[in-house]
């Protein structure tokens, strides 16, 4: 069967895969209402194309903290791929660098921080940080992520406690390894996005991750002022399809969506994305 978007690949991932690893994957907290939100959010806004502008030539590239990107959309940090892939998250930092994205490395990755860096030397990588109650220990591996040559620290400070993940008493699954698991939890949602632009008033950059599924989806954070996406659970879904291949056509098929609605929207470069091109349905 050909997967053609992110929807294929993922119902393609939840028959291949087991089902306590599937409800992993794709599990939230209590209800999934924020989960399910985060994907409905996007739905309820709408594009205002321009017209009559020569779009012979369209670039979506940009930059991310100075390094360029072949496309706003990065790996967002999700743990433990080696219940998805066998070669975990190796497969996904070579993935990463044969797109030419940025790929966040969970504190809690399943292959050894040096295996990623030896699998993607060249690749542009950050570091996601869950901070212990240890300090020595937070220190240890920010310095071995700087050493290991990881660019950027990514904090995560959203997650007092584990939240209440039913489907790991269903499926019985080890309550210590929750906490290597935790991170696959994404509440940032798109109609936060402009109150936090609006906070920083353009001293930094600013990302978001939850709920993108389609190229449409990177334009609409965009224009609400993001400077980029990250994506945890498409990135799964192709892992556990296609392994390395997989993650590549997810991020080929988000990318090729990407230029094609920046195309009928009228923006010859991400620079020209801007929040005069979207509009709120009132549904």
């Amino acid at each position: 069967m050909s997967l053609l978007c992110l929807a294929d690949f993922e119902a393609q991932a939840q028959e291949q895969l087991p089902k306590s690893t599937w409800d992993f994957i794709s599990g939230g907290a209590d209800d999934c209402f924020t989960r399910d939100d985060n994907i409905a959010a996007f739905k309820r806004i709408r594009l205002r194309p321009r017209y009559l502008r020569d779009m012979s030539q369209v670039d979506i590239r940009t930059t991310i903290q100075g390094e360029e990107v072949s496309a706003p959309i990065g790996i967002a940090p999700t743990g433990f791929h080696s219940l998805a892939w066998p070669d975990g998250e190796r497969s996904t930092a070579r993935a990463a660098q044969a797109a030419d994205v940025c790929y966040i490395t969970s504190t809690f990755a399943s292959c050894t921080f040096e295996d990623i860096v030896t699998a993607a030397p060249k690749g542009l990588r950050w570091f996601q940080l869950y901070v212990q109650p240890e300090q020595d220990l937070n220190k240890q591996l920010i310095h071995k992520a700087e050493s290991l040559g990881f660019k950027a620290l990514v904090i995560t400070v959203d997650v007092p406690i584990t939240g209440n993940r039913r489907h790991y008493f269903r499926n019985e699954l080890d309550l210590k390894m929750n906490l290597l698991r935790k991170n696959l939890r994404f509440p940032q949602e798109i109609d936060a996005l402009t109150e936090v632009v609006t906070a920083v008033q353009g001293k930094m950059e600013v990302y978001l991750d939850g709920g993108v599924r389609t190229g449409t989806d990177v334009l609409k954070a965009l224009a609400l002022g993001a400077k980029c996406v990250f994506v945890g659970r498409p990135i799964l879904w192709g892992l556990a399809c296609k392994g390395e291949q997989g993650v590549q056509e997810v991020l080929n098929i988000l990318k090729k969506e990407f230029h094609t609605c920046m195309t009928l929207a009228g923006c010859r470069s991400v620079a020209e994305i801007s929040q005069d091109l979207v509009q709120f349905s009132r549904l």
